[in-house]
């Protein structure tokens, strides 16, 4: 009877090592902060130019966007506002992901070792039930066959 993975690795080894690969990043992520300082007013880019420092608000933004909104529905066909619309739900699109703050909640450093421990070894466990442990002939066993 073949194993995980179509190998000799072990359907517990498998089992085991998925339930605390899962429970161990889970917990992992549970444990991190997502936060965004984005708003209408917030600053998407800046850029320096002519000896000054100017930035990209979210809502100048929407202004290229309702131009290209505009000239859609005036005329579908005209790619300007097709380009013009596209391009400014793109750079929103990357200015609110570039606003986004990830920071770890605070935990004691067993919490810490006992998530990390769950994680990586269960990862372990289950990479190593993919491995074929079937022991392949040795070419000194196939010599000592040959002669008599």
């Amino acid at each position: 009877m073949r194993g995980a993975g179509g190998t000799s690795g072990g359907i517990g080894n498998f089992v085991l090592g998925l339930l605390m690969m899962c429970g161990g990043f889970y917990l992992l992520l549970n444990s991190i902060t997502v936060t965004s300082n984005f708003g209408m007013g917030a600053r998407l880019y800046g850029f320096a130019a002519y000896g000054g420092n100017y930035s990209v608000t979210s809502g100048m933004v929407m202004i290229p966007f309702m131009f290209g909104v505009g000239i859609i529905f005036y005329n579908s066909k005209n790619i300007l506002g097709w380009v013009l619309a596209l391009g400014a739900i793109s750079a929103l699109i990357m200015g609110v992901i570039a606003s986004i703050r990830f920071s770890f909640r605070s935990m004691s450093g067993f919490d810490l070792i006992t998530i990390l421990t769950l994680a990586i070894g269960g990862l372990g466990l289950f990479l190593r039930s993919l491995k074929n442990f079937e022991s392949a002939p040795s070419p000194d066993s196939e010599n000592r066959q040959r002669d008599p």
